[in-house]
């Protein structure tokens, strides 16, 4: 497949501009300011005034290289601020970068925020003919594919109303579904799709899978792994400006989830929070012999231990914990309301106390995992009372398989097989 995308040490340096910490201006002040600087230049005309101290270069991109083929489905991850919509910007040609260069054969859709590309005033109607036009297409092919997009975006009744009277949502659906129907070679999409609801997300995530199978290029940013893993067969991995890693899909957001986890041993331990009633101090995975650890065998129990921190006592005070795969997918979920004896958080006693809950051998499939954690209670003066989130991390190796390759799927269930006669 030919290249479509090429980028070479992509930069972008923002100035960012930081308030004194003195007290207010005045104009006196101002005017003061500025004839000191007008008498200095005249005094020392050579000399080079000190950069200002209220403002300071952030460069949102650094060096950031990679080369998309043609048909391409590919991911953009990364945290908050780590450059993901600065760079889907300048491949849109919304911005320049600072420095570096990119190549982009074909003609690009994007959908960025919500309002990208839409004139205010111009009604629904007007605004299909306008990105029409911005992409190169005649009024002939616009109308052919006018039906298909107003059908998809379901705005029939508004498409005499400007769009600036539309809600959020009316205005992602009528974005998308041009963007999407007028065929660019290349289309762009920010997580601006979490706007829209989930049925029309699964439209959307429909018609680009549909796009990437007619041979079309995708550059698709979001924070659900899930759908990551789903859409995309390649993924970028941003990480404060630059590219942490980039090949297939699987693998780049196996290693983003796990980013950050200790692999050390299985344990882990919290630092103080005086400001909780409650708190997770230290989670254990323990093996049958009670090792901590962190590789395990399916044929194995996995027992969680967790030790909480009770610094005053709280009534109706329940855990939840889930077991997550590295795409986000939740596997297995449980609370302590979950045995046979009621909830054994409730109203714990101050001090430490100890917990167990024990995964069964032949529970889950082979792969990585992620135990989630958190503690909640109505007589809190904050509902959530300690939400650590991710606590640590496991894998599962399916080593009694007979087929001589581990099972796939998410369980390893042993399912009976009987003969029937009839």
């Amino acid at each position: 497949m030919p290249s479509v995308i090429n980028a070479e040490n992509l930069s972008k340096k923002y100035i960012i501009g930081h308030q004194r910490k003195a007290g207010y201006t005045t104009l006196r002040d101002v005017l003061t300011n500025g004839a000191k600087h007008f008498a200095h230049k005249l005094l020392h005309p050579f000399t080079t005034t000190a950069s200002d101290p209220t403002h300071e270069e952030f460069w949102a991109l650094r060096d950031v290289s990679f080369d998309i083929q043609q048909g391409d489905r590919v991911g953009i991850i990364g945290r908050n601020g780590a450059g993901k919509s600065t760079l889907l910007k300048i491949l849109s040609r919304i911005t320049e970068p600072t420095s570096g260069r990119v190549s982009i054969k074909g003609r690009v859709a994007s959908l960025l925020e919500v309002g990208t590309g839409f004139h205010p005033e111009l009604t629904g109607s007007e605004n299909i003919f306008l990105n029409g036009a911005i992409l190169g297409m005649s009024k002939v092919e616009i109308k052919m594919r006018f039906d298909e997009i107003v059908a998809f975006a379901e705005v029939e009744k508004f498409l005499d109303t400007p769009v600036k009277h539309y809600s959020s949502g009316m205005y992602v659906r009528l974005a998308f579904a041009v963007a999407a129907h007028l065929e660019p070679e290349i289309l762009i999409v920010d997580e601006v799709l979490a706007v829209g609801d989930a049925l029309f997300q699964k439209k959307c995530l429909g018609k680009m899978d549909e796009a990437g199978r007619e041979g079309r290029t995708i550059l698709f940013v979001s924070h659900n792994m899930a759908v990551i893993s789903q859409l995309c067969s390649t993924c970028i991995w941003l990480d404060q400006g630059k590219v942490k890693d980039f090949g297939k899909t699987d693998a780049i957001v196996n290693s983003y989830m796990l980013n950050g986890i200790s692999r050390v041993s299985g344990e882990k331990t919290f630092s103080d929070d005086q400001g909780k009633a409650a708190q997770l101090k230290s989670v254990s995975l323990l093996d049958g012999k009670g090792n901590a650890t962190q590789q395990f065998d399916c044929d194995n129990a996995i027992t969680i231990k967790l030790d909480i921190l009770v610094r005053k006592q709280l009534p109706g005070l329940y855990g939840y914990l889930g077991i997550v795969r590295p795409d986000g997918t939740s596997v297995l979920v449980s609370d302590s309301f979950d045995g046979s004896t009621g909830n054994p958080l409730d109203g714990l006693p101050v001090g430490m106390n100890s917990f167990m809950v024990t995964v069964p051998p032949r529970t889950l499939g082979h792969g990585e995992y992620m135990v989630h954690f958190s503690m909640a209670s109505q007589a809190a003066d904050d509902f959530h009372v300690d939400v650590p989130g991710i606590v640590c991390s496991f894998s599962l190796e399916d080593l009694s398989s007979r087929r001589g390759n581990q099972r796939a799927g998410y369980f390893s269930t042993l399912l009976p097989w009987q003969k029937f006669d009839n």
